[in-house]
């Protein structure tokens, strides 16, 4: 069957609206299912996150608190220079994105804005197909960076420990503490805290719809704040004749190997580019069999080529798309790259592909999935501040402003006491 192809006109324009219509998993089924488990851990704090650890992790756990400082383990020398190379890239980047205070004079008060972080924070590092070590560096780094000061890392109980690359990452991020549950049933001993387990205020990262349901519901009670909501993994690629088939197949691959649910999706102005990256994906999936399945599924579901008439319109279909990965790989990705509106993320040129970001560039890859990159942004050092602005009002200043609050106020019907807290401030006459 292979990856579809379109070339795009008047007749198939269905065909598009289908693709931009995409949405985030609809959670309505699921979140009657993540209720009950988020209060019988709110209920029954550590003996609920046994029970559930057992009946979804088939594991019988006593203990789930393990602080980083712990582990006197190692890993390859190679992965920890790996590990310790992203650090340094993550926080070259990151550090960059440190606020500073703003003081300003207006009317002749000072006004001004002072940044404090969030006292806790839970980085969940999904434990499912695959191991994601590259996810705490993403979630720890910028936390710390911000200042927050206790950062735990939340994830599923593996049988026979977790492996010393997770336990190498959170130790190189920083982190403070690894939490051993994972599911409906972590997200909820973070937002509640249980016995030995530490509440956090807020909790980020990508996971199954079980968690992303849970994060989306208890968000909604105010019990905890959150990222974006993540929904699959997708990556949208401009590119024109003189890009690389092998490399532009390789990277909806790339896309592809997260899930049977990943979204993949080239478009060019080039039929003779589809046809080439069309093959170069049957070739790599017949001669790369590994998650072949997978990665199958995912293509011929949701991996899609689609050929319009300019690369304008490529640009136009990608703001709409508004992708969490985009790539441009054209002669004038530059130029390209100005007219792009929505993205979580942007590589661009032949030699930037998306699992640089994943791993190593030091930009970061927990991003806005689902089109959400129309209104939020990565995870960044921002996401972990609060902005805090503060105002000094000078008496002169203060007279001056009050006629102008006494006809608010009065238009409001608040001057009884809105009104009065300012005027009973003024000189008496």
């Amino acid at each position: 069957m292979g990856i579809s192809i379109t070339i795009v006109g008047e007749k198939n324009q269905a065909d598009l609206s289908s693709v931009l219509s995409r949405a985030k998993e609809d959670l309505s089924d699921t979140i009657p299912i993540v209720k009950p488990i988020l209060e019988a851990v709110r209920d029954r704090g550590d003996l609920a996150v046994q029970e559930f650890t057992k009946r979804f992790d088939g594991l019988e756990v006593d203990r789930f608190f393990y602080p980083v400082s712990e582990w006197k383990g190692s890993v390859p020398k190679d992965l920890q220079a790996a590990l310790e190379k992203a650090k340094e890239n993550i926080l070259t980047f990151h550090s960059a994105q440190i606020p500073q205070p703003v003081d300003v004079t207006v009317s002749g008060n000072k006004l001004g804005i002072r940044y404090t972080p969030i006292e806790s924070v839970s980085v969940y590092a999904p434990g499912g197909k695959a191991l994601y070590p590259s996810t705490i560096l993403m979630g720890v780094l910028p936390a710390k960076i911000a200042g927050v000061p206790h950062v735990q890392i939340v994830t599923p109980p593996q049988k026979g420990g977790l492996p010393d690359g997770l336990y190498a990452a959170a130790k190189v991020a920083g982190a403070d503490a690894i939490i051993t549950t994972g599911g409906a049933q972590g997200i909820g001993s973070v937002a509640y805290g249980t016995k030995t387990i530490p509440r956090s205020e807020f909790i980020i990262g990508p996971g199954n719809k079980y968690v992303t349901a849970s994060k989306i519901y208890l968000n909604g009670l105010g019990v905890i704040g959150i990222d974006s909501p993540a929904g699959p993994s997708e990556v949208l690629v401009i590119a024109d004749d003189s890009a690389n088939p092998e490399w532009v197949a390789a990277d909806l691959l790339s896309q592809a190997e997260h899930g049977e649910d990943s979204v993949a999706i080239l478009c060019t102005d080039s039929k003779t580019l589809a046809d080439k990256v069309a093959l170069e994906v049957e070739k790599a999936l017949n001669e790369r069999p590994k998650r072949g399945e997978m990665k199958r599924e995912s293509i011929e579901k949701h991996g899609r080529i689609f050929v319009f008439s300019n690369l304008e319109s490529c640009v136009a279909f990608s703001n709409e798309f508004a992708p969490e990965h985009l790539e441009i790989q054209t002669k004038n990705y530059k130029e390209l790259f100005q007219k792009i509106k929505h993205a979580g993320s942007v590589f661009l040129g032949p030699y930037s592909p998306v699992a640089m970001g994943d791993y190593i560039s030091g930009t970061n890859h927990i991003l806005p999935t689902a089109g959400a990159s129309r209104i939020y942004s990565s995870l960044g050092v921002m996401t972990f501040l609060k902005r805090v602005t503060y105002q000094e009002v000078t008496q002169n200043s203060l007279e001056k402003l009050y006629p102008h609050v006494k006809v608010l106020s009065e238009f409001e019907g608040l001057d009884e006491e809105h009104g009065n807290s300012v005027k009973i401030r003024l000189p008496k006459k």
